[in-house]
């Protein structure tokens, strides 16, 4: 609540490391539609390893962790599962079903936010209920000696702390007052900070990052893990939080050391997303596929280096071969560098198409 209640409408100015991350996310956004038009086959393999990835890494950042052989029949069998371990890393899976297919019809709010708990504590006594004691974050060393960390918000306190950052997070993305996804990095760090459950508080967390960012239109973590990124950077996401958090609850606290992790985080996720298409070529007997509807969703003039532009990773010799291949729907005009063409009909994906497109590659 602190850091969108008082940190940010006291902004005099952003960071410039914070206005570069920001234009390179804005950048890697405007490419993303691009890429998922390649290959279904290939984004549903991306997505499912992304599941398993987010499932295993977010509860393995709290301690939480199965037997590797036993993961494909904890995320995606039916058979009984044989501990507490198995049973949160199924749930977290679950919640993760739910913010994949029903992103679009969810809601931030109080209610979202204890069922995503709810999931993905699935078969704790308070699995979706606010915490009924005091939980502080204690840092325990290898001496046995221990130390308060941060104090969180008492119990009384936490509906209240919650529902005033919920709302004015939405008040910021309505009326534009800054960056969208600076105002959900600063409501991930209050998140954090209020704590509202006794436990499970940073796999909600993670969880709500993907939830918003789908909101906002960024759809890479659909197909990379954002957990595995966090997991991978945990030593910095865990320095970042506390120094942001000291002085959280009087609001004199610095956000933009974990307001940066997680933009960092955001465009790593993007750099990951983006790699797995310039490392990868199509699948064979799928380039002809994308190139067909690449030009049939060109309602007016274009460029060869327009169409190239939908067509990542697939060759030019090969965009070439199928646009020669249908020259009775294409008809071009100018010449050399400056030509354009225009589609004169509904290219179909019949078997000529589809005949010895591959051997170019």
């Amino acid at each position: 609540m602190n850091t969108l209640l008082y940190f940010l409408p006291n902004l005099k100015s952003i960071p410039l490391i914070s206005t570069w991350e920001l234009s390179e996310l804005a950048e890697m956004k405007g490419h993303q539609e691009l890429f998922t038009r390649q290959s279904p086959q290939r984004l549903k393999r991306m997505r499912e390893f992304s599941m398993i990835e987010s499932a295993v890494s977010s509860n393995r950042i709290e301690g939480v962790s199965i037997d590797e052989k036993r993961i494909g029949t904890v995320l995606f069998g039916n058979s009984s599962l044989r501990d507490r371990n198995e049973e949160e890393i199924r749930g977290y899976r679950n919640a993760l079903d739910l913010i994949h297919n029903q992103s679009d019809k969810l809601q931030l709010s109080m209610a979202t936010i204890c069922r995503f708990h709810a999931l993905s504590r699935s078969g704790a006594w308070d699995a979706g209920k606010f915490k009924d004691k005091p939980s502080d974050i204690i840092e325990t060393y290898a001496d046995g000696s221990s130390r308060i960390r941060f104090k969180t918000v008492e119990p009384e306190n936490v509906e209240n702390y919650l529902q005033v950052a919920i709302e004015k997070y939405q008040e910021i993305v309505r009326d534009n007052q800054i960056s969208p996804l600076i105002a959900l990095a600063a409501f991930n760090l209050d998140f954090l900070c209020i704590h509202p459950f006794r436990d499970g508080n940073g796999r909600v967390s993670r969880l709500l990052l993907l939830f918003m960012l789908y909101q906002l239109g960024y759809e890479a973590g659909r197909y990379i893990s954002i957990e595995k990124i966090i997991e991978s950077g945990k030593t910095q996401y865990y320095e970042t939080l506390e120094l942001s958090s000291r002085a959280w609850h009087s609001g004199h606290h610095d956000a933009w050391p974990y307001i940066n992790y997680l933009l960092f985080s955001f465009r790593t996720l993007y750099k990951e997303f983006e790699s797995c298409f310039d490392s990868c070529k199509v699948p064979r007997g799928e380039k002809t596929a994308v190139i067909v509807r690449a030009l049939n969703e060109f309602s007016g003039e274009f460029s060869l280096k327009e169409l190239e532009q939908r067509c990542p990773g697939i060759s030019r010799d090969m965009i070439q071969t199928v646009m020669k291949r249908n020259l009775s729907f294409l008809k071009c005009t100018g010449r050399g560098a400056g030509s354009r063409w225009r589609r004169i009909g509904v290219i179909p994906l019949n078997k000529g198409n589809n005949k010895g497109n591959e051997d170019l590659e």
